[in-house]
């Protein structure tokens, strides 16, 4: 089955860290974290719906300023999530600016920020390109399970981990995998087609057995129309499978508290990218730093049981001995022992 997640970190290991992640037969995709993406193409940051930013040290929200020079003029609303004092962060980028004639835009960008700290609530607001980014409080979303952002296809959730200031760490998910056998959609005599769509749509809504799916389609002869329950097409032509599971861990200091917290959030994902800044023996230096070891981010990968683990965001101080980093990160994820400390 083709993951519906098509992830790619748009800088090398050396470079500012940025996960894109677009959806499979979507025009959509999700960025996690805003450091250098000038590899990103216009037409990929057009596809942005949703950016989360882990915390906005340079390296993580630089950028912002080319996001918003690309998006500019076009009709696009961009929600974007951070820890607390993020809200300030976008007002102040977006106040370095002057906007005196965005009122004749025919097409308006309108940023939603979203601010969060660990607990159930969010606070949000508003910047709208036409009222020169002038920001507009929203009313406080609730969060659940640290879920900030819920949809029938996937959800995005994160925990606040120590990086001497608060640090978001993510797990996209899937909610389910819904995969369309078509040598059983050829025998059953059906066609391909947003019907197919509106299909996954009624699953992941939890619509029951007996909901009604009605398939129609022309061809060169005549018009067709078939109707089946949803349990009919669910035996016939489909497998359900549990949805992929992707973490994006990046700045954090290797302590108990942050540990644990990661276990909560990313327990058996499917795929887990992880800083791995330093060697173990600079161990003393990555904890001044608040970053992990390749060692440390081996260790909780193998710690949260992740499938696969992709080591990022090394020091500069490595740039002709990556490798290294590579070796260790993924010795101490495959290590028999259960060390953890």
């Amino acid at each position: 089955m083709k993951p519906i997640f098509q992830c790619q970190l748009v800088n090398d290991p050396f470079g500012d860290p940025a996960l894109y992640v677009e959806f499979l037969f979507q025009k959509r995709a999700i960025l996690f974290d805003l450091g250098d993406i000038h590899a990103l193409s216009p037409r990929k940051l057009l596809r942005l719906s949703h950016i989360f930013v882990s915390h906005t040290h340079m390296d993580h929200f630089y950028g912002f300023d080319y996001l918003l020079r690309v998006c500019l003029g076009r009709a696009m609303t961009l929600h974007l999530y951070g820890p607390p004092g993020f809200i300030d962060n976008i007002e102040h980028r977006l106040g370095g600016y002057t906007w005196n004639l965005v009122e004749n835009y025919v097409d308006e960008l309108v940023f939603i920020a979203h601010e969060w700290g660990g607990g159930n609530r969010m606070q949000r607001a508003r910047f709208p390109c036409r009222r020169a980014f002038d920001r507009e409080p929203l009313p406080d979303a609730e969060v659940l399970e640290g879920a900030l952002l819920d949809e029938h296809e996937l959800r995005v959730r994160a925990t606040v981990l120590d990086h001497k200031i608060p640090c978001l760490a993510f797990v996209l998910e899937e909610s389910q995998h819904i995969n369309i056998w078509k040598n059983r959609l050829e025998r059953e005599g059906l066609p391909k087609g947003p019907w197919l769509q509106a299909l996954k749509l009624a699953i992941l809504q939890g619509k029951d057995d007996n909901y009604p799916i009605e398939v129609n389609w022309r061809d060169a002869e005549e018009e067709h129309v078939r109707r089946f329950t949803l349990g009919e097409l669910k035996r016939s032509i489909l497998r359900i499978v549990p949805g992929m599971r992707i973490g994006y861990v990046v700045d954090a200091l290797y302590c108990p508290a942050n540990v644990l917290r990661l276990e909560k959030l990313l327990k058996g994902v499917d795929w887990l990218y992880i800083e791995a800044g330093f060697t173990h023996e600079e161990a003393e230096t990555a904890a001044r730093k608040y970053h992990l070891t390749a060692t440390q981010a081996g260790r909780i990968a193998r710690r949260v049981d992740a499938k696969r683990m992709v080591p990022f965001h090394f020091s500069s101080r490595y740039q002709d001995r990556a490798e290294i980093l590579v070796k260790e990160a993924k010795a101490a994820f495959m290590a028999i022992d259960k060390e953890t400390g």
